[in-house]
Protein backbone atom coordinates (compact mmCIF):
# COMPACT_ATOMS: atom_id res chain seq x y z
CA UNK A 1 0.00 0.00 0.00
CA UNK A 2 3.01 2.28 0.48
CA UNK A 3 4.30 1.69 -3.07
CA UNK A 4 4.64 4.80 -5.23
CA UNK A 5 2.16 4.16 -8.07
CA UNK A 6 1.56 6.43 -11.02
CA UNK A 7 -2.20 6.72 -10.48
CA UNK A 8 -1.70 8.01 -6.94
CA UNK A 9 0.67 10.73 -8.15
CA UNK A 10 -1.75 11.70 -10.94
CA UNK A 11 -4.70 11.78 -8.53
CA UNK A 12 -2.76 13.95 -6.09
CA UNK A 13 -1.72 16.34 -8.86
CA UNK A 14 -5.31 16.58 -10.11
CA UNK A 15 -6.51 17.29 -6.56
CA UNK A 16 -4.09 20.20 -6.20
CA UNK A 17 -5.03 21.49 -9.68
CA UNK A 18 -8.76 21.29 -8.89
CA UNK A 19 -8.25 23.05 -5.56
CA UNK A 20 -6.20 25.87 -7.05
CA UNK A 21 -8.51 26.31 -10.05
CA UNK A 22 -11.74 26.71 -8.09
CA UNK A 23 -10.30 28.35 -4.96
CA UNK A 24 -8.31 30.98 -6.89
CA UNK A 25 -11.30 33.29 -7.64
CA UNK A 26 -11.80 33.78 -3.88
CA UNK A 27 -8.65 35.93 -3.63
CA UNK A 28 -9.77 38.22 -6.48
CA UNK A 29 -12.11 41.19 -6.47
CA UNK A 30 -15.42 41.09 -8.36
CA UNK A 31 -13.93 43.14 -11.25
CA UNK A 32 -10.89 40.87 -11.47
CA UNK A 33 -13.12 37.77 -11.55
CA UNK A 34 -15.22 39.29 -14.33
CA UNK A 35 -12.06 39.90 -16.39
CA UNK A 36 -10.99 36.23 -16.24
CA UNK A 37 -11.15 34.19 -19.48
CA UNK A 38 -14.47 32.48 -20.11
CA UNK A 39 -13.10 28.97 -19.57
CA UNK A 40 -11.93 29.76 -16.03
CA UNK A 41 -14.37 29.44 -13.07
CA UNK A 42 -15.39 32.83 -11.72
CA UNK A 43 -17.60 32.01 -8.75
CA UNK A 44 -16.25 32.32 -5.22
CA UNK A 45 -17.58 31.12 -1.89
CA UNK A 46 -20.89 32.79 -1.09
CA UNK A 47 -21.10 34.21 2.41
CA UNK A 48 -24.23 33.43 4.40
CA UNK A 49 -26.49 35.90 6.14
CA UNK A 50 -24.48 35.88 9.38
CA UNK A 51 -21.22 36.65 7.56
CA UNK A 52 -22.32 38.98 4.77
CA UNK A 53 -25.20 40.72 6.49
CA UNK A 54 -28.73 40.86 5.08
CA UNK A 55 -32.38 40.38 5.95
CA UNK A 56 -34.33 37.67 7.75
CA UNK A 57 -38.08 37.22 7.37
CA UNK A 58 -40.43 34.67 8.89
CA UNK A 59 -43.67 34.54 6.89
CA UNK A 60 -46.93 32.72 7.47
CA UNK A 61 -49.12 31.65 4.56
CA UNK A 62 -52.67 32.85 5.19
CA UNK A 63 -54.36 29.55 4.34
CA UNK A 64 -57.83 30.53 5.71
CA UNK A 65 -57.92 33.61 3.45
CA UNK A 66 -56.95 31.49 0.46
CA UNK A 67 -59.69 28.96 1.21
CA UNK A 68 -62.25 31.73 1.63
CA UNK A 69 -61.27 33.18 -1.74
CA UNK A 70 -61.51 29.81 -3.47
CA UNK A 71 -64.90 29.09 -1.94
CA UNK A 72 -66.11 32.48 -3.18
CA UNK A 73 -64.85 31.55 -6.65
CA UNK A 74 -66.87 28.32 -6.45
CA UNK A 75 -70.04 30.32 -5.91
CA UNK A 76 -69.25 32.69 -8.80
CA UNK A 77 -68.48 29.76 -11.12
CA UNK A 78 -71.85 28.20 -10.29
CA UNK A 79 -73.72 31.51 -10.69
CA UNK A 80 -72.07 32.22 -14.06
CA UNK A 81 -72.61 28.74 -15.52
CA UNK A 82 -76.27 28.65 -14.49
CA UNK A 83 -76.80 32.20 -15.76
CA UNK A 84 -75.45 31.24 -19.19
CA UNK A 85 -78.16 28.56 -19.56
CA UNK A 86 -80.92 30.79 -18.20
CA UNK A 87 -81.38 29.15 -14.78
CA UNK A 88 -82.06 31.53 -11.88
CA UNK A 89 -80.68 30.95 -8.39
CA UNK A 90 -82.46 31.78 -5.14
CA UNK A 91 -79.25 31.71 -3.11
CA UNK A 92 -75.68 30.42 -2.92
CA UNK A 93 -74.39 29.65 0.59
CA UNK A 94 -70.87 28.61 1.63
CA UNK A 95 -70.86 25.48 3.76
CA UNK A 96 -67.72 23.65 4.79
CA UNK A 97 -65.60 22.76 1.75
CA UNK A 98 -68.02 24.10 -0.85
CA UNK A 99 -71.24 25.92 -1.63
CA UNK A 100 -74.89 24.91 -1.75
CA UNK A 101 -76.84 26.35 -4.68
CA UNK A 102 -80.58 26.82 -4.17
CA UNK A 103 -82.50 27.13 -7.43
CA UNK A 104 -85.43 29.52 -7.90
CA UNK A 105 -87.36 26.79 -9.73
CA UNK A 106 -86.86 23.23 -8.41
CA UNK A 107 -88.06 21.89 -11.76
CA UNK A 108 -84.78 23.06 -13.33
CA UNK A 109 -82.66 20.85 -11.06
CA UNK A 110 -81.81 18.29 -13.74
CA UNK A 111 -80.82 20.97 -16.24
CA UNK A 112 -78.76 22.79 -13.64
CA UNK A 113 -77.00 19.60 -12.62
CA UNK A 114 -76.15 18.85 -16.24
CA UNK A 115 -74.83 22.40 -16.77
CA UNK A 116 -72.61 22.25 -13.67
CA UNK A 117 -71.11 18.79 -14.21
CA UNK A 118 -68.27 20.15 -16.44
CA UNK A 119 -67.06 22.19 -13.44
CA UNK A 120 -66.18 18.97 -11.62
CA UNK A 121 -64.40 17.66 -14.72
CA UNK A 122 -61.95 20.56 -14.87
CA UNK A 123 -64.09 23.12 -16.59
CA UNK A 124 -63.57 25.61 -13.80
CA UNK A 125 -60.44 27.39 -12.64
CA UNK A 126 -59.12 24.54 -10.52
CA UNK A 127 -57.40 21.31 -11.42
CA UNK A 128 -59.41 18.48 -12.91
CA UNK A 129 -60.85 16.07 -10.44
CA UNK A 130 -60.59 18.28 -7.35
CA UNK A 131 -64.31 19.17 -7.20
CA UNK A 132 -67.65 17.42 -6.99
CA UNK A 133 -71.19 18.34 -8.11
CA UNK A 134 -74.00 16.50 -6.34
CA UNK A 135 -77.79 16.77 -6.11
CA UNK A 136 -79.14 17.49 -2.63
CA UNK A 137 -82.83 17.03 -3.18
CA UNK A 138 -85.09 19.02 -5.49
CA UNK A 139 -83.86 22.56 -6.08
CA UNK A 140 -80.52 22.16 -4.27
CA UNK A 141 -77.06 21.31 -5.70
CA UNK A 142 -73.85 20.87 -3.75
CA UNK A 143 -70.69 22.13 -5.48
CA UNK A 144 -67.56 21.50 -3.36
CA UNK A 145 -63.87 20.65 -3.23
CA UNK A 146 -63.02 17.02 -2.61
CA UNK A 147 -61.57 16.11 0.78
CA UNK A 148 -58.24 15.33 -0.87
CA UNK A 149 -58.16 18.80 -2.44
CA UNK A 150 -58.91 20.45 0.92
CA UNK A 151 -56.21 18.41 2.67
CA UNK A 152 -53.53 19.28 0.11
CA UNK A 153 -54.53 22.92 -0.29
CA UNK A 154 -52.34 24.29 2.53
CA UNK A 155 -49.27 22.21 1.64
CA UNK A 156 -49.52 23.10 -2.04
CA UNK A 157 -49.96 26.79 -1.20
CA UNK A 158 -46.75 26.82 0.87
CA UNK A 159 -44.82 24.99 -1.87
CA UNK A 160 -46.07 27.36 -4.56
CA UNK A 161 -45.36 30.39 -2.36
CA UNK A 162 -41.76 29.28 -1.84
CA UNK A 163 -41.19 29.06 -5.60
CA UNK A 164 -42.83 32.44 -6.26
CA UNK A 165 -40.81 34.10 -3.49
CA UNK A 166 -37.60 32.52 -4.82
CA UNK A 167 -38.21 33.90 -8.32
CA UNK A 168 -38.95 37.37 -6.96
CA UNK A 169 -35.86 37.53 -4.76
CA UNK A 170 -33.56 36.20 -7.48
CA UNK A 171 -34.82 38.81 -9.93
CA UNK A 172 -33.93 41.49 -7.40
CA UNK A 173 -30.29 40.42 -7.66
CA UNK A 174 -29.98 38.99 -4.17
CA UNK A 175 -27.32 36.32 -4.08
CA UNK A 176 -28.00 32.82 -2.83
CA UNK A 177 -31.18 33.41 -0.77
CA UNK A 178 -32.15 30.65 1.64
CA UNK A 179 -35.90 29.98 1.44
CA UNK A 180 -37.13 27.06 3.51
CA UNK A 181 -40.39 25.71 4.88
CA UNK A 182 -40.87 25.85 8.65
CA UNK A 183 -43.71 23.82 10.07
CA UNK A 184 -46.96 23.41 8.17
CA UNK A 185 -47.58 26.95 6.91
CA UNK A 186 -44.48 29.10 7.52
CA UNK A 187 -41.60 30.18 5.30
CA UNK A 188 -38.17 31.36 6.47
CA UNK A 189 -36.31 33.73 4.14
CA UNK A 190 -32.64 34.61 4.63
CA UNK A 191 -31.43 37.04 1.97
CA UNK A 192 -27.70 37.85 2.24
CA UNK A 193 -26.89 41.31 0.94
CA UNK A 194 -30.45 42.65 1.26
CA UNK A 195 -30.08 45.32 3.91
CA UNK A 196 -33.70 46.54 4.00
CA UNK A 197 -36.16 43.88 5.20
CA UNK A 198 -39.06 46.32 4.74
CA UNK A 199 -38.32 46.65 1.01
CA UNK A 200 -37.87 42.90 0.71
CA UNK A 201 -41.15 42.39 2.56
CA UNK A 202 -42.96 44.81 0.26
CA UNK A 203 -41.83 42.98 -2.88
CA UNK A 204 -42.44 39.52 -1.47
CA UNK A 205 -45.75 40.29 0.22
CA UNK A 206 -47.61 41.44 -2.88
CA UNK A 207 -49.75 38.61 -4.17
CA UNK A 208 -49.51 39.85 -7.81
CA UNK A 209 -52.91 38.40 -8.68
CA UNK A 210 -53.78 39.81 -12.10
CA UNK A 211 -57.33 39.46 -13.42
CA UNK A 212 -59.32 40.81 -16.38
CA UNK A 213 -62.99 41.44 -15.47
CA UNK A 214 -65.84 43.28 -17.16
CA UNK A 215 -66.99 46.62 -15.75
CA UNK A 216 -70.69 46.50 -14.78
CA UNK A 217 -72.26 49.33 -16.81
CA UNK A 218 -75.84 48.12 -16.26
CA UNK A 219 -75.97 49.01 -12.56
CA UNK A 220 -75.22 52.14 -10.58
CA UNK A 221 -71.96 52.54 -8.68
CA UNK A 222 -73.73 54.89 -6.23
CA UNK A 223 -76.37 52.28 -5.36
CA UNK A 224 -73.66 49.68 -4.86
CA UNK A 225 -71.79 52.06 -2.54
CA UNK A 226 -75.05 52.67 -0.66
CA UNK A 227 -75.15 49.00 0.24
CA UNK A 228 -77.11 47.49 -2.64
CA UNK A 229 -74.52 45.90 -4.95
CA UNK A 230 -75.72 43.35 -7.54
CA UNK A 231 -75.00 39.76 -6.49
CA UNK A 232 -72.66 39.20 -9.44
CA UNK A 233 -70.68 42.46 -9.07
CA UNK A 234 -68.39 44.11 -6.52
CA UNK A 235 -66.81 47.49 -5.82
CA UNK A 236 -63.06 47.70 -6.57
CA UNK A 237 -61.19 51.03 -6.30
CA UNK A 238 -58.27 52.21 -8.40
CA UNK A 239 -54.97 53.56 -7.04
CA UNK A 240 -56.59 56.98 -6.46
CA UNK A 241 -59.56 55.53 -4.58
CA UNK A 242 -62.07 55.98 -7.42
CA UNK A 243 -64.60 53.11 -7.18
CA UNK A 244 -65.46 50.81 -10.07
CA UNK A 245 -68.39 48.40 -10.18
CA UNK A 246 -66.85 45.24 -11.62
CA UNK A 247 -68.33 41.87 -12.54
CA UNK A 248 -67.07 39.16 -10.18
CA UNK A 249 -66.51 36.70 -12.98
CA UNK A 250 -62.86 36.55 -14.06
CA UNK A 251 -62.48 36.55 -17.86
CA UNK A 252 -58.76 35.71 -17.81
CA UNK A 253 -56.35 35.54 -14.89
CA UNK A 254 -52.60 35.87 -14.42
CA UNK A 255 -52.34 32.08 -14.31
CA UNK A 256 -52.45 32.20 -18.12
CA UNK A 257 -49.72 34.86 -18.32
CA UNK A 258 -46.50 33.66 -19.97
CA UNK A 259 -44.58 36.92 -20.15
CA UNK A 260 -44.72 40.55 -19.06
CA UNK A 261 -42.34 43.32 -20.08
CA UNK A 262 -41.90 47.09 -19.84
CA UNK A 263 -42.87 48.79 -23.11
CA UNK A 264 -44.43 52.01 -24.39
CA UNK A 265 -47.83 52.80 -25.92
CA UNK A 266 -48.55 54.81 -29.08
CA UNK A 267 -48.10 58.04 -27.09
CA UNK A 268 -44.63 56.90 -26.00
CA UNK A 269 -45.84 56.57 -22.41
CA UNK A 270 -44.55 53.78 -20.18
CA UNK A 271 -46.79 50.72 -20.37
CA UNK A 272 -46.70 47.01 -19.56
CA UNK A 273 -46.80 44.45 -22.34
CA UNK A 274 -48.28 41.02 -21.68
CA UNK A 275 -48.71 37.71 -23.47
CA UNK A 276 -51.02 34.79 -22.64
CA UNK A 277 -50.57 31.09 -23.22
CA UNK A 278 -52.76 29.23 -25.74
CA UNK A 279 -55.70 28.74 -23.37
CA UNK A 280 -55.50 32.31 -22.10
CA UNK A 281 -55.26 33.74 -25.61
CA UNK A 282 -58.37 31.80 -26.66
CA UNK A 283 -60.39 32.87 -23.63
CA UNK A 284 -59.22 36.49 -23.96
CA UNK A 285 -60.14 36.53 -27.65
CA UNK A 286 -63.60 35.08 -26.98
CA UNK A 287 -64.25 37.49 -24.09
CA UNK A 288 -63.22 40.60 -26.04
CA UNK A 289 -65.12 39.50 -29.17
CA UNK A 290 -68.32 39.09 -27.12
CA UNK A 291 -68.01 42.45 -25.35
CA UNK A 292 -66.97 44.99 -27.98
CA UNK A 293 -67.55 48.63 -26.94
CA UNK A 294 -67.76 47.60 -23.29
CA UNK A 295 -65.15 48.55 -20.68
CA UNK A 296 -63.16 45.88 -18.90
CA UNK A 297 -61.06 46.31 -15.78
CA UNK A 298 -57.48 45.14 -15.40
CA UNK A 299 -57.09 44.40 -11.69
CA UNK A 300 -53.85 43.76 -9.80
CA UNK A 301 -54.03 42.83 -6.12
CA UNK A 302 -57.50 44.29 -5.61
CA UNK A 303 -56.79 47.59 -7.38
CA UNK A 304 -58.02 48.64 -10.81
CA UNK A 305 -54.91 49.71 -12.70
CA UNK A 306 -56.66 50.33 -16.02
CA UNK A 307 -60.24 50.19 -17.40
CA UNK A 308 -60.15 50.65 -21.19
CA UNK A 309 -62.99 50.05 -23.69
CA UNK A 310 -62.83 46.94 -25.86
CA UNK A 311 -62.64 48.42 -29.36
CA UNK A 312 -62.09 45.15 -31.22
CA UNK A 313 -61.52 41.47 -30.53
CA UNK A 314 -57.99 40.82 -29.25
CA UNK A 315 -57.17 37.44 -30.69
CA UNK A 316 -53.37 37.48 -30.73
CA UNK A 317 -53.03 36.68 -27.05
CA UNK A 318 -50.97 39.80 -26.32
CA UNK A 319 -51.58 43.44 -25.50
CA UNK A 320 -50.45 46.33 -23.31
CA UNK A 321 -51.66 47.79 -20.03
CA UNK A 322 -51.72 51.58 -20.03
CA UNK A 323 -51.53 53.64 -16.87
CA UNK A 324 -49.64 56.40 -15.12
CA UNK A 325 -46.61 54.20 -14.52
CA UNK A 326 -43.13 55.46 -13.77
CA UNK A 327 -40.34 53.32 -15.19
CA UNK A 328 -39.55 51.99 -11.71
CA UNK A 329 -43.21 51.12 -11.02
CA UNK A 330 -43.55 49.36 -14.37
CA UNK A 331 -40.32 47.38 -13.85
CA UNK A 332 -41.44 46.30 -10.38
CA UNK A 333 -44.87 45.25 -11.65
CA UNK A 334 -43.29 43.25 -14.49
CA UNK A 335 -41.03 41.53 -11.97
CA UNK A 336 -44.04 40.55 -9.88
CA UNK A 337 -46.06 39.32 -12.85
CA UNK A 338 -43.20 37.28 -14.28
CA UNK A 339 -42.51 35.82 -10.85
CA UNK A 340 -46.07 34.54 -10.65
CA UNK A 341 -48.95 35.17 -8.29
CA UNK A 342 -48.88 34.03 -4.70
CA UNK A 343 -51.62 31.48 -4.08
CA UNK A 344 -52.34 33.05 -0.68
CA UNK A 345 -51.44 36.22 1.23
CA UNK A 346 -48.27 36.17 3.35
CA UNK A 347 -48.20 37.57 6.88
CA UNK A 348 -44.90 38.68 8.41
CA UNK A 349 -44.36 37.02 11.78
CA UNK A 350 -40.76 38.16 12.36
CA UNK A 351 -38.22 40.38 10.65
CA UNK A 352 -34.66 41.31 11.48
CA UNK A 353 -31.54 42.73 9.88
CA UNK A 354 -27.95 41.57 10.16
CA UNK A 355 -25.72 44.55 9.38
CA UNK A 356 -22.68 44.30 7.15
CA UNK A 357 -20.51 45.47 10.07
CA UNK A 358 -21.71 42.61 12.24
CA UNK A 359 -21.09 40.24 9.35
CA UNK A 360 -17.55 41.59 8.93
CA UNK A 361 -16.91 41.01 12.64
CA UNK A 362 -18.14 37.44 12.27
CA UNK A 363 -15.85 36.87 9.28
CA UNK A 364 -12.88 38.24 11.21
CA UNK A 365 -13.70 36.13 14.27
CA UNK A 366 -14.15 33.03 12.12
CA UNK A 367 -10.87 33.62 10.28
CA UNK A 368 -9.06 34.14 13.57
CA UNK A 369 -10.49 30.97 15.12
CA UNK A 370 -9.59 28.97 12.00
CA UNK A 371 -6.03 30.34 12.02
CA UNK A 372 -5.61 29.59 15.73
CA UNK A 373 -6.90 26.07 15.26
CA UNK A 374 -4.56 25.52 12.31
CA UNK A 375 -1.53 26.81 14.24
CA UNK A 376 -2.32 24.58 17.24
CA UNK A 377 -2.58 21.54 14.97
CA UNK A 378 0.65 22.51 13.18
CA UNK A 379 2.61 22.84 16.43
CA UNK A 380 1.19 19.57 17.79
CA UNK A 381 2.04 17.57 14.67
CA UNK A 382 5.57 18.97 14.42
CA UNK A 383 6.31 18.34 18.09
CA UNK A 384 4.78 14.87 18.07
CA UNK A 385 6.07 13.50 14.74
CA UNK A 386 8.92 15.74 13.63
CA UNK A 387 9.40 17.82 10.52
CA UNK A 388 9.10 14.93 8.07
CA UNK A 389 5.93 13.18 9.21
CA UNK A 390 4.45 16.31 10.79
CA UNK A 391 5.22 18.35 7.67
CA UNK A 392 3.51 15.77 5.48
CA UNK A 393 0.40 16.10 7.66
CA UNK A 394 0.48 19.89 7.30
CA UNK A 395 0.68 19.60 3.50
CA UNK A 396 -2.32 17.26 3.60
CA UNK A 397 -4.12 19.76 5.83
CA UNK A 398 -3.45 22.61 3.39
CA UNK A 399 -4.74 20.47 0.50
CA UNK A 400 -7.82 19.65 2.57
CA UNK A 401 -8.62 23.31 3.17
CA UNK A 402 -8.00 24.10 -0.50
CA UNK A 403 -10.36 21.34 -1.64
CA UNK A 404 -13.11 22.44 0.77
CA UNK A 405 -12.99 26.04 -0.50
CA UNK A 406 -12.91 24.79 -4.10
CA UNK A 407 -15.86 22.43 -3.57
CA UNK A 408 -17.95 25.16 -1.92
CA UNK A 409 -17.11 27.58 -4.74
CA UNK A 410 -18.02 25.02 -7.41
CA UNK A 411 -21.33 24.02 -5.80
CA UNK A 412 -22.32 27.59 -4.86
CA UNK A 413 -22.80 26.63 -1.20
CA UNK A 414 -23.08 29.53 1.24
CA UNK A 415 -20.48 29.68 4.03
CA UNK A 416 -22.03 30.54 7.39
CA UNK A 417 -20.53 31.04 10.85
CA UNK A 418 -21.49 27.46 11.86
CA UNK A 419 -19.93 26.44 8.55
CA UNK A 420 -16.63 27.90 9.74
CA UNK A 421 -17.02 25.79 12.87
CA UNK A 422 -17.48 22.79 10.60
CA UNK A 423 -14.31 23.82 8.74
CA UNK A 424 -12.29 23.91 11.98
CA UNK A 425 -13.71 20.54 13.01
CA UNK A 426 -12.80 19.14 9.59
CA UNK A 427 -9.15 20.08 10.17
CA UNK A 428 -9.21 18.11 13.40
CA UNK A 429 -10.84 15.14 11.67
CA UNK A 430 -8.28 15.29 8.84
CA UNK A 431 -5.26 15.31 11.13
CA UNK A 432 -6.85 12.59 13.25
CA UNK A 433 -6.44 10.19 10.31
CA UNK A 434 -2.71 10.96 10.20
CA UNK A 435 -2.43 10.44 13.96
CA UNK A 436 -4.03 6.99 13.67
CA UNK A 437 -1.71 6.02 10.80
CA UNK A 438 1.44 7.33 12.47
CA UNK A 439 0.69 5.74 15.83
CA UNK A 440 0.11 2.37 14.17
CA UNK A 441 3.45 2.77 12.32
CA UNK A 442 5.17 3.66 15.57
CA UNK A 443 3.78 0.56 17.31
CA UNK A 444 4.86 -1.70 14.45
CA UNK A 445 8.36 -0.19 14.33
CA UNK A 446 8.83 -0.55 18.09
CA UNK A 447 7.73 -4.19 17.75
CA UNK A 448 10.81 -4.74 15.58
CA UNK A 449 9.30 -4.71 12.09
CA UNK A 450 11.15 -3.16 9.14
CA UNK A 451 10.51 0.35 7.86
CA UNK A 452 8.53 -0.84 4.82
CA UNK A 453 6.50 -3.32 6.90
CA UNK A 454 5.79 -0.65 9.51
CA UNK A 455 4.61 1.84 6.86
CA UNK A 456 2.40 -0.74 5.16
CA UNK A 457 0.92 -1.93 8.45
CA UNK A 458 0.25 1.65 9.50
CA UNK A 459 -1.93 2.31 6.48
CA UNK A 460 -3.55 -1.14 6.31
CA UNK A 461 -4.49 -1.51 9.96
CA UNK A 462 -5.53 2.11 10.53
CA UNK A 463 -7.70 2.35 7.40
CA UNK A 464 -10.64 0.44 8.89
CA UNK A 465 -10.77 2.75 11.91
CA UNK A 466 -10.47 5.84 9.70
CA UNK A 467 -13.33 4.72 7.44
CA UNK A 468 -15.56 3.89 10.42
CA UNK A 469 -14.90 7.25 12.07
CA UNK A 470 -15.53 9.24 8.87
CA UNK A 471 -18.60 7.20 7.96
CA UNK A 472 -20.10 7.89 11.39
CA UNK A 473 -19.39 11.61 10.97
CA UNK A 474 -20.93 11.58 7.49
CA UNK A 475 -24.12 9.90 8.74
CA UNK A 476 -24.45 12.47 11.54
CA UNK A 477 -23.86 15.33 9.06
CA UNK A 478 -26.46 13.85 6.69
CA UNK A 479 -29.07 13.71 9.44
CA UNK A 480 -28.36 17.34 10.38
CA UNK A 481 -28.57 18.41 6.74
CA UNK A 482 -31.91 16.66 6.11
CA UNK A 483 -33.62 17.56 9.39
CA UNK A 484 -31.92 20.88 10.14
CA UNK A 485 -32.43 24.32 8.66
CA UNK A 486 -30.38 27.46 8.10
CA UNK A 487 -27.14 27.46 10.15
CA UNK A 488 -27.44 23.75 10.97
CA UNK A 489 -27.44 22.93 7.27
CA UNK A 490 -24.41 25.16 6.72
CA UNK A 491 -22.50 23.29 9.41
CA UNK A 492 -23.58 19.89 8.05
CA UNK A 493 -22.68 20.78 4.45
CA UNK A 494 -19.17 21.99 5.32
CA UNK A 495 -18.60 18.96 7.53
CA UNK A 496 -19.80 16.57 4.79
CA UNK A 497 -17.46 18.09 2.22
CA UNK A 498 -14.65 17.91 4.78
CA UNK A 499 -15.19 14.20 5.37
CA UNK A 500 -14.50 13.39 1.71
CA UNK A 501 -11.64 15.84 1.27
CA UNK A 502 -9.95 14.79 4.52
CA UNK A 503 -9.99 11.13 3.48
CA UNK A 504 -8.40 12.07 0.17
CA UNK A 505 -5.83 14.53 1.49
CA UNK A 506 -4.75 12.81 4.72
CA UNK A 507 -4.30 9.35 3.24
CA UNK A 508 -3.21 10.14 -0.32
CA UNK A 509 -0.68 12.85 0.59
CA UNK A 510 0.85 10.64 3.27
CA UNK A 511 1.08 7.63 0.95
CA UNK A 512 2.69 9.51 -1.94
CA UNK A 513 5.06 11.59 0.21
CA UNK A 514 6.23 8.67 2.38
CA UNK A 515 6.66 6.40 -0.65
CA UNK A 516 8.78 9.11 -2.28
CA UNK A 517 10.82 9.52 0.91
CA UNK A 518 11.29 5.76 1.19
CA UNK A 519 12.46 5.52 -2.42
CA UNK A 520 15.00 8.34 -2.13
CA UNK A 521 16.24 8.13 1.49
CA UNK A 522 16.12 4.33 1.91
CA UNK A 523 16.04 4.71 5.73
CA UNK A 524 17.12 1.95 8.07
CA UNK A 525 14.89 3.15 10.94
CA UNK A 526 11.54 4.87 11.19
CA UNK A 527 12.09 8.42 12.60
CA UNK A 528 8.89 8.46 14.66
CA UNK A 529 9.80 5.18 16.38
CA UNK A 530 12.59 6.83 18.37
Amino acid sequence: MIHLSRWKVILLALSFAFGLLFAFPNVLTADQRAALPGWLPKSGVNLGLDLQGGSYLLLEVDVPAMREKRLTNLGEDARTVLGEVGIETAGIVQEGAGVTVTLADPATTDRALEAMRPLAAGGGAGAAGDRTVQRQGEGRIRYAFTQQAMDSMASNAVTQSIEVVRRRIDSLGTREPSITRQGADRIVIQAPGASDPAELERIIGQTAQLTFQLVDVENSVDEALAGFPPPDSEIIPDANGIPYLVKKRVLVSGENLTRAEVTTDESNQTAIGFRFDGAGARRFGEATAANINKPFAIILDGKVISAPNIETAITGGSGIIRGSFSMQEAAEMVNLLNGGALPAPLKVEERRTVTAELGADAVAAGALSTAIGFVIILVFMLLSYGFLFGGISIIGLLLNGLLIIAAMSMTGAALTLPGIAGLVLTFAVAVDANVLIYERMRDEARAGRSVIASLDAGFNKAMGTIIDANLTTLVAAGIMFVLGAGPVKGFAWTLSIGVFTSMLSAVLVAQVALAWWLKIAKPKKLPIAE
